[in-house]
């Protein structure tokens, strides 16, 4: 059984686009009305705007933060701050500003709002660095943490490519020294392993378009998981060796946090082999610290300390001071461990595996294991897709092939195991046609089409959920008039449908057009059955002046997808059952609207709790309510009738176009 205290972290966090017009309301909540706007020099511009954003809320400002937050720079701050008789103080900028804000916070106890435009992390987190007499100490305290964090997007934006990668970087760093530190839990370690997921994908996308706005929020998300991670948990070698070299010796702050991270992985992996296994598998290879290296060294960020300015000569004094003050770490931190660290660090050269492919010893007379040789081929692979001149090409093939040699890596797999791989998907592909689509099944049964979806669909929580579109949805179906029976006599339980579209705010949206399709009672969709003599069961309705369709059809029920092809061997090779929950599909669409996917299933349903393509969401669980007597429209009933009521929310199409 696994022990461990949490404690939820207590910062508000605002995050979006454009949150920079948000600082008076802000600053409202706290009851504030003069605030010192901090930031560094370079960042004198965006000190400006805050002010102007504050308007009458803006007291004055401070320009000079500094890297490692030197104490005097603290002490001019809080003399500006006194001459002011500020109540809060507002940041804006990097890890440097962030500092700052956090010195002279926990010095007068002035409230913090902080504006992050860096990915450092600093401000989720309850610690303050500090440098003076050349010493950089640490310090944590619950007053620290800054109370208030607005992430604006649209500031990272202009953030240099070189700045944003090794800040990335800096981030990850606190992601995974979150993961072995000496009191985990199963909340920090998830919060961990998505923001190294998270930066893994978004930099190398903001290294070839810096403009990608998905990118650079999800790279700003992983800069708060991360930061949070840190708070929540501590840090150990890695961070202790950067405060070293930066307090100590003035190299700068990201930068050294970039080229300092993979060699400290490799230094504590024989002590943490759980955590590098997670982190491999986050970045979809098989050794841990060499992926982070190769990903800095593509990047084209620095991988060596002497690049950095560090003195060689520096090295045995910088090793003696990170291993003089015991921390917590996992593997013991000895003054020769840290010096063959630093010195590998110093020099760039690529750390060596943690642990050695399955059947790989390395051989005699230092010649490559066969860890080395896969890695090599891994790189050669990648480095063919450099010349792809779409950006988003490069990088989906670049994470592909990653993650695919990373899995033949981690299971050691045969050339058996990879030829039954490859005749799978051959005869799921010979088993697609005109009226069967094999691969959407397969896609639906891992669970790919739902994570998919959910990704491209469910950013608007007002909107009606989405859900897979399936493999029988079939182009143009026909037309027909509102209150028609899509039934036409088959047998099962009438439903008489009366639903409703609108826009979020529940305006009706006349006119939209809705496309409704399902399976007959015995499980079959009309392009299922070869001697079907046109369309059945699907039909398309255009909403009336309220946004209203209605049609009658028969109840659906719960049916097994096509299992006499790989698929369905797949599906009984891992016990696992065929079975669909019951439900409506409909695709809505209607002008400046999103095109809306999904599917409503009857409540009480058989395998609403075990769909075997994880496509049912609680909020598309719907009651489909029994009666008895007469239909809707007045016509008797032979016997009970279902009824179904609903109304489709649907989000505005604030989208470019697909990428």
């Amino acid at each position: 059984m696994r022990a461990f205290t949490y404690a939820g972290q207590p910062a508000r966090v605002v995050f979006g686009a454009g949150t920079l017009g948000r600082l008076p309301e802000e600053l409202g909540r706290l009851g504030a009305s003069r605030a010192l706007v901090l930031s560094t020099p370079g960042r004198a511009e965006l000190a400006r705007r805050a002010r102007e954003v504050l308007g009458a809320a803006a007291a004055g400002e401070f320009t000079g933060a500094a890297e490692h937050t030197p104490v005097e720079v603290t002490r001019q701050a809080l003399a500006v701050a006194r001459a002011l008789d500020a109540d809060c103080l507002v940041a804006v900028g990097g890890g440097s500003t962030v500092g700052l804000a956090k010195a002279v916070s926990v010095r007068t106890g002035l409230p913090q709002v902080v504006v992050p435009t860096t990915y450092a992390g600093s401000e989720a987190t309850p610690v303050l660095g500090e440098t003076e007499n050349g010493v950089k100490t640490t310090r944590s305290a619950p007053e620290i943490r800054p109370g208030t964090v607005l992430y604006d997007v649209d500031l990272t934006l202009g953030l240099p490519v070189p700045v944003s990668v090794t800040s990335g970087i800096n981030a990850m760093a606190h992601a995974v020294e979150a993961l072995y530190a000496p009191e985990p839990d199963p909340v920090t370690d998830q919060l961990a392993l998505r923001a190294i997921e998270l930066l893994a994908g978004a930099l190398p996308r903001i290294a070839g378009d810096p403009a990608d706005r998905e990118a650079r929020a999800e790279a700003l998300e992983a800069a708060w998981l991360a930061g949070t991670c840190l708070g929540s948990v501590g840090m150990g070698l890695h961070h202790k060796l950067c405060h070293t070299l930066g307090g100590s010796f003035g190299l700068p702050h990201a930068a050294t946090h970039t080229v300092v991270l993979p060699y400290a992985m490799a230094y504590n992996a024989p002590a943490a082999p759980d955590a590098m296994r997670r982190i491999a598998r986050a970045l979809g290879v098989a050794d841990a610290p060499t992926a982070v290296y190769d990903l800095i060294r593509r990047l084209g960020a620095p991988t060596g300390l002497a690049g950095l300015g560090l003195d060689e000569a520096d090295l045995a004094r910088a090793a003696e001071l990170a291993a003089g003050t015991p921390y917590p770490n996992p593997r013991e931190v000895t003054r020769d461990g840290v010096a063959r660290l630093l010195a590998d660090a110093f020099a760039g050269r690529r750390p060596a595996s943690a642990e050695p492919a399955p059947s790989s010893p390395a051989r005699p007379g230092g010649e490559a294991t066969l860890s080395d040789s896969l890695r090599t081929l891994l790189d050669q692979v990648t480095a063919s897709f450099a010349g792809a001149p779409d950006a988003r090409v490069r990088q989906l093939l670049t994470d592909l092939t990653r993650r695919l040699h990373g899995f033949v890596a981690d299971n050691d797999l045969t050339d058996a195991e990879w030829r039954y791989a490859i005749d799978f998907l051959t005869r799921t592909g010979q088993q697609c046609s005109a009226t069967r689509q094999e691969f959407i099944l397969l896609s639906d049964t891992l669970g790919i089409s739902s994570a998919v979806d959910l990704l491209t669909n469910s950013r608007t929580a007002e909107s009606t959920p989405s859900a897979v579109l399936g493999p029988f949805y079939v182009e143009g179906p026909p037309p027909l008039p509102n209150g028609a029976d899509l039934a036409e006599g088959l047998p099962g339980t009438p439903l008489h449908a009366s639903v409703r579209i609108t826009d979020l705010e529940g305006k009706p949206l006349a006119g939209a057009v809705a496309d409704v399709w399902q399976s007959n009672e015995d499980g079959y969709y009309d392009v299922q059955l070869p001697d079907l003599d046109g369309p059945q069961l699907r039909a398309r309705f255009r909403a009336d002046d309220e946004g209203r369709i209605r049609f009658r059809s028969i109840l659906p029920s719960e049916y097994p997808i096509p299992d006499d092809g790989p698929v369905g061997r797949m599906l009984a090779a891992t016990g696992r059952h065929p079975y669909r929950a019951p439900h409506v599909h409909f695709m809505i669409s209607a002008p400046g609207r999103r095109t809306l996917v999904t599917q409503l299933f009857v409540a009480g349903g058989a395998h609403i709790d075990d769909d075997c393509v994880f496509g049912v969401k609680d909020a598309l669980v719907v009651d489909f309510p029994e009666h008895h007597g007469p239909a809707p429209d007045g016509s008797a009933a032979d016997g009970p009738w279902r009824s179904l009521e609903y109304t489709f929310r649907l989000a505005p199409d604030t989208t470019p176009g697909d990428r």
